[in-house]
């Protein structure tokens, strides 16, 4: 029987970022990934400090920022790759109002960072209002992220590639399968309303749907967001996306969230487009917006990181940091993001 540290459950950035923290500190511990498609693998990655709907910031959106540098820093050391890709989130403005809104907010403490009071045009999409810039903004190579991190821990023998069975934890011994364990993270996103120890706990499903587009013509280098967020991958391919909808559980592409889409994207891009791919996957959203971490009441070598919603990247960078402070250094939780506030 194998002797290890921490089982993770899940695959997503939950599970990835703390298998990082797990590695960098030197202990022992395999993941489990099954087959399921996450929120986190089709994501834009947008790491975006401002609410764009209001032109205001969030909870911890500072320190989430400042510490994204650091991770990715570190990851890079043994994947050789950097992700971090600096290009700006560029708002298209829908009225008069909203610019006066932006550069009112711009002058705020909080939001000076962030808010360029200095507005551009963009060449290639329509902004007859211009379009401001949110400051020290940008995205993670979400797909080439993922592809690093699967291959480097199947190379280092911690990846399992199997579906976790809750059924064959002896929780009393500390004992799955063939491993003795400290402690067993589960990182299981939606998938957590299967998990006979975490099902109650309110992880909500919010499906999105997002395409790749081809786009002949030349846009400048921003994150173009108007309703939706537009940048450019690679070989005229463009992401552009995407929706949010709490109601439909199946995994099905939702024509009228194609139409919505495309909607959105010609209201501001003229020109021509071709879609080469639609995707769909589920976030784990929790109503007070606040991830989940912790352990379960009763058995406490049993934990959740979960709940990462929309800002997946951000969350998940941070609070994994938060997450293995508790899980190794004894540091308390912020009630805030404590699981123990659902019980």
């Amino acid at each position: 029987m194998d002797q290890i540290d921490y089982i993770i459950v899940g695959g997503g950035f939950a599970g990835f970022f703390l298998a990082h923290h797990l590695q960098k500190n030197n202990k022992s511990f395999v993941l489990f990934n099954g087959q399921q498609i996450s929120g986190s693998h089709i994501s834009a990655g947008v790491c975006n400090p401002v609410i764009l709907k209001r032109f205001s910031t969030f909870w911890k959106s500072k320190e989430q920022m400042d510490y994204l540098e650091t991770i990715f820093s570190d990851i890079e050391t043994y994947t050789g790759n950097n992700y971090i890709i600096n290009e700006p989130v560029a708002r298209i403005f829908h009225d008069k109002a909203e610019k006066v809104q932006w550069r009112k907010n711009s002058l705020k403490e909080d939001l000076e960072p962030f808010l360029d009071n200095d507005f551009i045009n963009l060449n290639g999409v329509e902004n007859p209002l211009e379009s401001g810039i949110v400051k020290n903004s940008c995205r993670i190579d979400v797909e080439n992220f993922f592809k690093d991190m699967f291959d480097h821990f199947d190379t280092t023998g911690n990846l399992i590639n199997e579906s976790f069975d809750h059924n064959s934890i002896d929780i009393e011994n500390s004992i799955y399968k063939n491993f003795k364990f400290k402690g067993i993270v589960f990182c299981e996103g939606i998938h957590t309303k299967d998990n006979p120890y975490f099902n109650t706990i309110p992880v909500l499903p919010n499906k999105g749907h997002c395409l790749e587009v081809k786009i002949e013509q030349a846009l400048d280098p921003f994150i173009i967001k108007k309703k939706h967020f537009l940048f450019s991958l690679s070989d005229n391919r463009f992401y552009y996306g995407g929706t949010y909808d709490r109601f439909d559980r199946t995994e099905e592409i939702d024509p009228e969230f194609i139409e919505e889409l495309e909607t959105g994207l010609k209201a501001f891009y003229k020109g021509n487009y071709s879609i080469t791919k639609i995707k769909t996957a589920f976030r784990a959203t929790v109503d007070d917006r606040r991830p989940i971490l912790g352990s379960h009441p009763e058995f406490h070598n049993l934990k959740i990181f979960n709940g990462l919603g929309a800002r997946g990247v951000l969350n998940g960078t941070y609070f994994s940091k938060v997450m293995f402070d508790y899980l190794e250094n004894q540091i308390d939780l912020d009630p805030e993001i404590d699981v123990k506030r659902f019980y």
